[in-house]
């Protein structure tokens, strides 16, 4: 149902005006959420409207205010009916209530309270049916703060919950989505695609592919953990260069040395290096709070799922240039020319980007 354009001004009017002038038939609340899940809640509400719904004698209308003394009397019989017409709910179930407080506030009260919500599973929902469920034409305009947002609800008597957080989502498709992440992160990561393509060249034997691939995954894996978990982290000045320089160097060894048994030593070496730019990319996505350590390997099996493709995919067309390029298909070698002219190719690139990393940084 479309509601009037009128609403937006109640909002509008009721979050400038002075703290202490209440509005009749009017409720303003504050409601606060913080990543542990706790809600706290403040309310205000004129004295006149207290009065008419709890029928206490807390306002003065000669003087447009409530009477402090009369407000603690009436304390017992004002948060009996909060409790009635207010609750926070998470996943349906009420969550955990603090000791509340009502205190004067000009010509109105306001009801302070927390509510602790972490053991409660499933979205947590603010309901309120304060003063709506007397006066149909009454509003709540509630303000709801969430970290550094906010953003504005009405309530009314058709109207009467707002949802604060959705459902935190289930393990496995936190886990799913931080795998895609890994995956996605290696298949963008053109610098890392390099550093693996450089690196198995020479390589026409499985074994050795293997060893390289493990060495790398082992190592990236160490040094992607103890960044993401804040243990030991290296600025990005530093680390997006010493990739690039990486590449270059595994470029330039194809030119001296053929010897792939022994790489996996360097793709060891290396991988430590390329673990800090892939914790770079985790970073900007943000380890799930209530996940830390599946969403860490997730994404680490993404990112191992993405090389293995990787190299699934240039092993073969490595292996059929060799069969292309062969005098004797029956034992092909690898084309001396065909390694020269990827590593230049690569080469020049890791070139290019530990230049512009360099003078960026």
């Amino acid at each position: 149902m479309r509601r009037p354009h009128w609403w937006r001004l109640l909002v509008l009017l009721a979050i400038c005006l002075p703290a202490e002038a209440h509005q009749i038939n009017l409720v303003t609340v504050r409601v606060a959420l913080t990543p542990d899940r706790t809600v706290s809640v403040e309310l205000g509400l004129k004295g006149s409207d207290v009065d008419r719904l709890i029928g206490t004698k807390v306002y003065d209308a000669r003087q447009d205010a409530v009477d402090p003394a009369a407000v603690e009397a009436a304390r017992a019989a004002i948060l009996a009916y909060f409790d009635r017409h207010l609750a926070v709910t998470g996943g349906g179930a009420a969550c955990r209530p603090n000791d509340a407080a009502i205190l004067p506030d000009g010509d109105g009260i306001v009801y302070r309270n927390s509510f602790t919500c972490a053991d409660a599973a499933g979205s947590i929902v603010y309901r309120s049916t304060v003063l709506t469920e007397r006066d149909k034409a009454a509003r709540q305009v509630v303000l709801i703060a969430q970290g550094k947002s906010e953003m504005q609800a009405l309530l009314d008597a058709e109207m009467t919950t707002v949802i604060l957080s959705a459902a935190p989502p289930s393990l496995f498709s936190t886990m799913w989505r931080y795998l895609v992440t890994g995956v996605e992160h290696i298949f963008l990561g053109y610098d890392h695609i390099a550093f693996l393509l450089a690196v198995v060249l020479w390589a026409r034997r499985l074994i050795p592919v293997v060893k390289i691939v493990t060495a790398f995954t082992v190592a990236h894996s160490f040094t992607l953990s103890l960044a993401a978990l804040d243990l030991l982290v290296i600025p990005s000045r530093v680390v997006e260069p010493a990739i690039a320089a990486s590449i270059v160097f595994v470029a330039a060894e194809n030119f001296f040395s053929r010897d792939v048994d022994r790489r996996w030593r360097v793709a060891f070496l290396f991988g430590l290096v390329h673990g800090f730019g892939f914790a770079g990319a985790l970073r900007e996505v943000g380890l799930s709070p209530n996940a830390v350590v599946p969403s860490l390997v997730a994404f680490n099996i993404g990112v191992e799922i993405g090389q293995v493709a990787i190299i699934a995919v240039a092993l073969p067309i490595l292996h059929l240039a060799d069969q292309l390029s062969a005098k004797d298909r029956s034992e092909p070698v690898r084309a001396a020319g065909l390694v020269y002219t990827l590593s230049a190719v690569i080469g020049l690139l890791g070139g290019h980007w530990l230049l512009a990393r360099i003078f960026e940084a």
